[in-house]
């Protein structure tokens, strides 16, 4: 630890200047020392230091000076102040003031080793948590969602100005245009960053587990209830909840979410203790929730809690200029999970691309360069390797429709009609298979 630890020492008493720095060279610090707070200053300028060790009492600029102007600095060292006046006040004062401890003299060499321990590793710990904050704001920023579209641009600028209220949201968007990744881009760039993002799938929960998973349960409040569990509302406090496909929610959800967003408090399953948390909703569908309320589906008095912000997210189709930014970054992805060397596309496989109305979105073209890394062979990706492709090049197609119920069909067939399997394969939820099912009016063969 004190190899890679630094420490300036700030005394106008030689004598005690240089027994600090011998005791703390023969610790393993790296130590300088300076005369008075002037001194002081300008070396810190120049480096940084972990740890200052300065005295209360100096002519010109005091301890406690240096330290208020030490505080302005990019990076704050850890301060602790030496004096000869054992001063109660004197010491309250400098931690007040965020002082991490006070040593009076004359020293206890081992008492002074020790607290010069704890100090270093308050720096250890400092540093790891910036490295920490630093991770967390590099995972889901805005810079991670590809395009150079206005319309992609306008939606950037919209979550900018959303991130900092704590107002409820709701993004809509048709499937795999990216909802969820808005969601985190608002989160991560939010006062609420460092705290969890619970993402919960409404549509993929009957009522009674949607009820489980939002409020938690108690033990024994139902068959199989072994044990106590938390609610998705508990474990976001702090931070924010993401509800997708809100859409699905039973009427008598419906009821309950108002109930919650209106006070934050809530009771689990089983349980008679209220509890409380603070935490800010986002909502996603792909539905017309104002249709919804219209033939009176969806609650009107949820919809305008949830609806104070709102974010509309467009289609691939709608901003075809960052398709071939889209393509190159999955390329890059996928080369490098699969441990592949980096490869290209070829411009009739891009032209095609181009063309293509993608009713899946950006996750369907996700889909499709992955497959095309996967069951290519060249240092290139080939028309022939999309999948689609013959269909892509055929004029013989009817409509884009027709294009995926054929192609729902086709990943049901090999699923043997398990619906889980075939939902996991193409990338979507349960719910959203089965109304694609009753849609396209597909039935086992």
């Amino acid at each position: 630890m004190a190899d890679n630890v630094s420490i300036l020492i700030v005394d106008d008493e030689e004598s005690v200047r240089d027994s600090l720095y011998d005791w703390f060279i023969d610790d393993g610090y790296d130590v300088d020392s300076a005369e008075d707070g002037k001194e002081a200053l300008i070396k810190l300028e120049a480096k940084e230091f972990d740890i200052v060790l300065a005295d209360i009492k100096m002519p010109g600029m005091d301890g406690m000076e240096l330290h208020k102007r030490i505080k302005t600095l990019a990076k704050e060292p850890v301060f602790i102040i030496m004096t000869a006046f054992a001063s109660v006040d004197t010491a309250v004062q400098a931690l007040k003031n965020g002082a991490f401890d006070y040593v009076t003299k004359p020293f206890d060499p081992d008492d002074l080793s020790h607290l010069i321990r704890n100090a270093a590793k308050q720096v250890t710990l400092q540093a790891e948590n910036e490295t920490l904050r630093e991770k967390i704001t590099s995972l889901e920023d805005v810079d991670d969602i590809i395009g150079e579209s206005n319309s992609l641009k306008k939606v950037l600028h919209d979550v900018e100005n959303i991130a900092q209220s704590s107002s409820s949201v709701i993004i809509t968007g048709e499937s795999g245009t990216g909802k969820e990744l808005i969601a985190r881009a608002i989160h991560s760039n939010s006062s609420r960053k460092y705290f969890p993002l619970i993402s919960v799938h409404c549509g993929a929960l009957t009522e009674s587990l949607l009820e489980s998973e939002l409020f938690g349960h108690e033990r024994g409040a139902f068959t199989g209830a072994s044990f106590t569990r938390k609610g998705r509302f508990e474990m976001a406090d702090g931070g924010t909840i993401f509800l997708d496909e809100i859409a699905t929610i039973s009427p008598k959800m419906q009821v309950e979410l108002l109930r919650v967003l209106e006070s934050k408090t809530f009771m689990r399953v089983g349980g008679n203790k209220e509890l409380t948390s603070d935490f800010r909703v986002i909502c996603a569908t792909n539905k017309d929730l104002e249709g919804m309320v219209k033939n009176g589906t969806f609650r009107e008095d949820l919809f305008y809690r949830l609806n104070v912000l709102n974010i509309k997210i467009p289609p691939l189709r709608e901003r075809k200029e960052d398709i071939p930014l889209l393509v190159n970054h999955f390329i890059a992805k996928y080369c490098k999970s699969m441990s592949r060397d980096m490869l290209t596309i070829e411009p009739s496989a891009m032209k095609h691309l181009m063309n293509f109305e993608f009713p899946g979105n950006v996750r369907e073209l996700e889909n499709m360069i992955e497959r095309a890394i996967v069951v290519g062979n060249g240092k290139e990706i080939r028309l022939k390797d999309l999948p689609l492709g013959s269909e892509m090049m055929s004029s013989s197609v009817e409509s884009l429709g027709e294009l995926e119920r054929k192609h729902i069909q086709k990943i049901l067939e090999k699923y043997d009609w398990n619906i889980s399997r075939t939902a996991k394969a193409l990338n979507v939820d349960r719910v959203t298979l089965y109304n694609k099912i009753k849609k396209f009016g597909l039935k086992k063969k």
